[in-house]
């Protein structure tokens, strides 16, 4: 099978992270699945309780955070290193009223 091969080297449930059985080709405790996503094919195991329950793919992507530097709103993603520490050291006030 295909899925050695394209699967991350830690099998581990993507739901529950509950460890996954592998011998040889055949998955013990769980189910192997692809999904592609804008051309990006995401590889991942399920345990069989988890797939159960719900057999789609969810939370597989980062939510992407915007913030305002310097007038413009942009991904903190895209921001240079200086910039991307100012902003996780940031605190939060609250106005007492």
């Amino acid at each position: 099978m295909e899925y050695a091969k394209n699967a991350k080297k830690d099998n581990f449930c993507h739901d529950c992270h509950k460890e996954i059985l592998i011998e040889g080709d055949d998955i013990q405790n769980g189910v192997f699945l692809a999904y592609e996503d804008s051309g990006e094919m995401i590889n991942i195991f399920k345990c069989n309780d988890c797939y159960k329950k719900n057999p789609a793919l969810t939370n597989f992507r980062r939510c992407e955070v915007y913030s305002r530097v310097v007038g413009y709103i942009r991904p903190v993603q895209q921001w240079h290193t200086g910039k991307k520490q100012e902003y996780y050291e940031r605190k939060e006030f609250k106005a007492q009223i």
